[in-house]
């Protein structure tokens, strides 16, 4: 059984700015996470805290029992994917190649199968002869889910903890549609579990199985979706004036700005 991955007092500081502050929370198999927060909450530092690409003042997280410092890269990268908010890369390469890249921690072996299998899950297939830089944002995103999946992929599908930091801006309704129910399969058996960083509260409703707000650093609030999303904690932590109500079908939270 994969054991949970824990934050345990995280703080980081840059300067005089105190960007995460005291943050503790489990993420558990199988599921699939959402943090909320406006903007400047810390949501992509938190991210990069929880996957290892920086270390916290203080505080520990730990990956399956272990704290993230005592992996090697190579496990590490074996065990967890990360889809930073919009990369930039400096090679014009096949969509085909860039996804091959995610299976770098393990070698060639299958490699080309499980491009094309990633391909088909994402719906990038038809893209892979294409070159990267000639590619809208939104595909330029599918591609960058597909490269995370293959990296995560071990026998018949992807197994481990995939971050991901805002996988839905540049995507049209559709992609959006699609991309979240392919996530949502994918941690149903309890192989895949995701976090993400959303910021459509709509969309965070509808898909997340647990949501966390951060504000300033702080991690605010957390629980199902109706626990969080609700218009007294949404006015109070992102200062806007909203109207909540009940989706006519998942009968999820769903958030309305007022005039």
């Amino acid at each position: 059984m994969t054991l949970p991955l824990t934050a345990a007092h995280l703080r980081l500081v840059a300067g005089s700015r105190l960007l995460i502050d005291d943050v503790s929370f489990t993420l558990a198999r199988g599921e699939m996470v959402a943090l909320i927060g406006p903007n400047g909450a810390g949501k992509s530092t938190l991210l990069r805290l929880l996957t290892g690409y920086l270390p916290p003042v203080a505080g520990e997280c730990q990956l399956e029992g272990k704290a993230l410092a005592q992996w090697s890269a190579q496990a590490l990268a074996r065990r967890r994917a990360v889809m930073l908010q919009q990369p930039t890369l400096g090679f014009d390469w096949p969509v085909a190649a860039i996804i091959s890249m995610g299976r770098a921690p393990w070698g060639p072996q299958r490699a080309h199968d499980i491009v094309r299998q990633v391909a088909l899950l994402s719906g990038c297939e038809t893209l892979l002869e294409r070159r990267y830089h000639t590619l809208s944002g939104g595909e330029q995103q599918r591609v960058q889910l597909a490269r995370s999946l293959a990296q995560l992929w071990h026998h018949d599908g992807p197994q481990g903890w995939l971050f991901l930091d805002e996988p839905t801006s540049a995507l049209d309704l559709y992609h959006q549609q699609q991309v979240l129910r392919l996530l949502k399969r994918l941690t149903g058996d309890g192989k895949l579990h995701v976090c993400a960083v959303l910021h459509d509260l709509n969309l965070a409703a509808l898909w997340a199985d647990r949501i966390l707000l951060l504000h300033q650093g702080k991690l605010v609030a957390q629980g199902m979706p109706e626990q969080v999303i609700q218009a007294p904690l949404i006015a109070r932590w992102y200062g806007a004036e909203v109207a909540v109500n009940t989706h006519p079908v998942a009968g999820s939270p769903q958030v309305f700005l007022a005039r």
